[in-house]
């Protein structure tokens, strides 16, 4: 009775190593949970991103107004008899008070 005892023992022993040390433990199971959450929240933003741009390409195919705004921010376009007026900051009011 001892001997199954024993080896009953050992068995368990060995059984639990490889829960916690061997391949696929649990240390490695948390871990690939982790990369898991990790990798969730990553696509979770890319689809975001993704969504966003489906929006601007439809409404670029779409939409006139898309076109007209990007012409005029990006290019610099304006309309024919449209007066185009560029604003310009002064200069610091401290360096005029110094001269």
């Amino acid at each position: 009775m001892r001997v199954f005892t024993a080896i009953l023992l050992i068995l368990l022993v060995l059984l639990q190593y490889r829960l916690w040390f061997g391949k696929n433990s649990v240390p490695d199971y948390l871990v690939l949970k982790e990369n898991f959450v990790r990798q969730q929240s990553a696509n979770e933003k890319l689809q975001q991103r993704n969504k966003l741009l489906f929006a601007d390409t439809d409404d670029l195919k779409l939409g006139l107004e898309a076109i007209e705004e990007r012409a005029r921010n990006e290019l610099g376009m304006i309309k024919e008899n449209e007066t185009f007026f560029r604003l310009i900051p002064k200069e610091n009011s401290t360096r005029n008070v110094n001269n």
